[in-house]
């Protein structure tokens, strides 16, 4: 058998055992150092002077010295502080009466919150379970339909990967050798896009069906506009400033993403303190909930590069190359064909896996096909929506029932969630035909 032939025989070892439910990290270490100890056999050699065991040492110690990703923890604990500061039921109280004459009031508010909580927070699971058992109770309490409330709640919950300062941008931009700061700024207009696709579906609904989402009863809708302000400034306004300042100053240039993190981080223990929710164990959790995440993201990676080089070397990536450039594939068509695998890959993979090993294959064919890596990074952010709202594995469905009321279906959810996969697609097919969506804003701030 020859090499390349092996480094297939090595990625396909490798889907079959993840699929079958060991550790990815491990395994893809695991797999690494059983192909590579072949690939660097020399005869007679003493069993640990095998190279892949420097080239396993030297991979850890270059991701734990990459800083890069020291913003990962840091933008951690900054969105477990926010989760344990008691924010989310003002925030949520405040936009609904602010937002009480729109058609869809709660389902909007609903959406704005998330899209904050989950920007600040950046965790989809935390995100979509704490507004599961604060918003969504409400909202089929004032008779909203089961498969409305559902999709706005899982939808929302997933947009914080995608809207800056995202933890999953950090990590693709580490994986490609990207700026960080200018995927940031090409994922401002998109993000926000697709956010007001949900909200504009949302209202198009209401208006259409208003049975689906009625409105408020006056004694919760008639409230001074003095006591409106003061819900907002007590609770959206501190928020909104924090996330603002944290992503302004990677934008302007004042801060590095690892130095603005620290300052969010910062900011979130200043702002659980305002709210009186700072308490050594809600800190003692935010720290063990950081660390537990943060060495899962390392040892992903450290696993994946190991996994990759071994690959590479093997002569894999040649073959992976040599047959995508055999298809004579156009710029779009290879588009179309990355972004289907990669959508395919989300039913089964959590996005970190996605963009630690599977995009990886992509990166060295983009200069072929002419493609911005940058442009790329944010396609991909967007797909990766799709991954927690495509049964069977929506991920953000099953977050949701898990505590949704007992009468309320796993396929309700479903069901729930098929509109705001189309505002999905709807979104990446805009960024296609216009892909100035996603290229002005960098060349504005920081030229070609």
């Amino acid at each position: 058998m020859s090499n390349p032939q092996l480094a297939l025989v090595m990625l396909g070892a490798f889907i079959f055992i993840i699929l079958l439910g060991f550790p990815i990290a491990f395994t893809l270490m695991a797999m690494g150092v059983m192909f590579g100890f072949y690939a660097y056999y020399v005869p007679g050699q003493e069993f640990f002077d095998n190279r892949v065991f420097y080239l396993l040492s030297q991979n850890t110690f270059s991701i734990m010295n990459n800083d890069v990703l020291t913003a990962v923890p840091l933008f951690l604990f900054m969105g477990y502080m926010i989760e344990r500061s008691n924010i989310l039921d003002r925030l949520f109280y405040s936009l609904q009466v602010s937002l009480r004459m729109i058609p869809g009031a709660m389902a909007v508010a609903a959406l704005v919150t998330c899209a904050l909580f989950a920007t600040a927070t950046g965790i989809v699971g935390a995100v979509v379970t704490l507004m599961g058992l604060l918003a969504f109770p409400a909202m089929l309490k004032a008779g909203y339909d089961q498969k409305l409330s559902s999709g706005v709640i899982c939808a929302g919950g997933t947009l914080g990967i995608l809207i800056p300062p995202s933890i999953m941008l950090i990590v693709y931009g580490a994986t490609s050798a990207v700026s960080v700061v200018k995927l940031y700024a090409a994922a401002i207009i998109p993000g926000f896009l697709l956010a007001g696709l949900y909200v504009l579906y949302v209202i198009v609904r209401a208006i259409q069906n208003p049975s689906l989402a009625p409105k408020l009863p006056r004694e919760e809708t008639d409230i001074p506009w003095t006591k409106v302000v003061v819900l907002l400034m007590q609770a959206f306004i501190p928020l909104a400033v924090l996330i603002l300042s944290v992503l302004g100053a990677i934008l302007f240039g004042l801060a590095t993403p690892s130095e603005a993190a620290a300052i969010g981080a910062l900011g979130a223990m200043l702002l659980a303190i305002a709210y009186r929710a700072f308490t050594w164990g809600r800190l003692k959790e935010a720290v063990f909930l950081t660390a537990r995440t943060s060495a899962m993201v390392c040892w992903l990676f450290v696993g994946s590069w190991t996994f990759s080089s071994i690959f590479s070397y093997l002569g894999g990536e040649g073959i992976i190359k040599d047959f995508v450039l055999s298809m004579n594939l156009n710029t779009v068509t290879f588009l179309l064909l990355s972004q289907l695998i990669i959508f395919l890959l989300g039913w089964p993979l959590e996005w970190s896996e996605i963009i630690i090993i599977f995009v990886p294959i992509f990166l060295p064919l983009l200069p072929h096909f002419n493609v911005d890596p940058v442009f790329f990074g944010v396609i991909v952010a967007l797909n990766l929506q799709t991954s927690f709202l495509t049964p069977p594995m929506a991920m953000s469905a099953y977050y949701l029932k898990g505590i949704a009321p007992p009468h309320v279906q796993l396929w309700t959810i479903f069901k729930g969630c098929f509109p705001f996969l189309g505002m999905v697609f709807l979104s990446m097919l805009l960024v296609y035909v216009f892909p100035s969506l996603v290229e002005w804003l960098p060349n504005l701030m920081y030229g070609n």
